[in-house]
């Protein structure tokens, strides 16, 4: 190779190794720039919590330890010095009160603060002119509102499903008969199943639907938006009594006897899926 050919590539090269330096040494500047724009450290990131629809305040509260890095039980402790706004008949109780929704957290965030939030989002809602009008149009109060479409969140597959399990409750309840949800019943017994047994029906419990007409003495978990609407307006019809077959499959029907044949259907599929 000609010794004045390799000088130039010399040369290029040098060129080269400059502007790396140089573009290295601005971005450098820059950094520097904004950590002492932010106060000589890193700011941190906003998170997010997903509150999903239907979850009760018991799973609300592990959710927000978690997502604050607090000690377990941190939450439910503070929600009792909260200062929440509820409702008179919630006693206290800030069960479906604490809207499903996308929360914004960051260091500043407390469990309090976080509650608040949740609470204030619910009373917003349910302050809306077509749930309080949905509510007296129902017979029922705003409270026993958010208490029924928590059943029907707990219950419903689907949103076509929502507004009929809201029918079967109304329904039951203008006739006098025991809603017999199973969705009440687990949460007496703080689980969550398909399987209901004989006994389970027995349990001792104001949530026991079996044993207890009417409805239940609060929500049963935390409602979303589409579980409130159905509750707010559900569609006509002459339902007394639904079950879930399979996923997808949901029968409701004013026949008893009908009924029956559904639910010895949903057993079998029970009982076949455990073999």
């Amino acid at each position: 190779m000609p010794k004045d050919e390799k000088k130039r590539r010399l040369s290029r090269r040098g060129r080269l190794v400059v502007l790396v330096v140089v573009g290295l040494a601005v971005v450098a500047a820059i950094v520097v720039t904004l950590v002492v724009v932010l106060g000589g450290k890193e700011e941190a990131r906003s998170e997010k919590l997903v509150i999903p629809e239907g979850y009760r305040a018991s799973q609300v509260y592990e959710a927000v330890d978690k997502a604050l890095a607090v000690d377990d039980g941190t939450t439910k402790k503070a929600a009792s010095k909260a200062h929440l706004t509820l409702p008179s008949d919630a006693d206290g109780n800030p069960e479906g009160y604490l809207f499903p929704a996308t929360y914004p957290v960051d260091k500043n965030t407390t469990p309090a603060s976080l509650l608040s939030y949740m609470n204030t989002t619910a009373n917003q809602r349910l302050k809306a002119d077509h749930v309080t009008k949905g509510a007296d149009t129902n017979g029922v109060s705003v409270y026993e509102t958010v208490v029924i479409a928590s059943i029907v969140q707990a219950e419903a597959d689907t949103h076509e499903d929502m507004g009929k399990v809201a029918r079967v409750i109304y329904n039951r309840l203008d006739q006098g008969m025991p809603l017999q949800m199973d969705s009440t019943i687990n949460y007496a017994l703080n689980r969550s199943t398909l399987d209901t047994s004989h006994a389970d029906t027995r349990t001792d419990s104001p949530y026991n639907t079996y044993k207890h007409k009417g409805l239940p003495p609060t929500p049963i978990g935390n409602p979303g938006e589409d579980a409130l609407d159905a509750a707010i307006a559900p569609p006509k019809g002459d339902w007394l009594y639904f079950v879930t077959v399979a996923p997808g499959d949901t029968r409701f029907t004013d026949s008893y006897e009908e009924q029956k044949k559904n639910v010895e259907e949903f057993n079998s599929r029970q009982a076949s899926a455990k073999e």
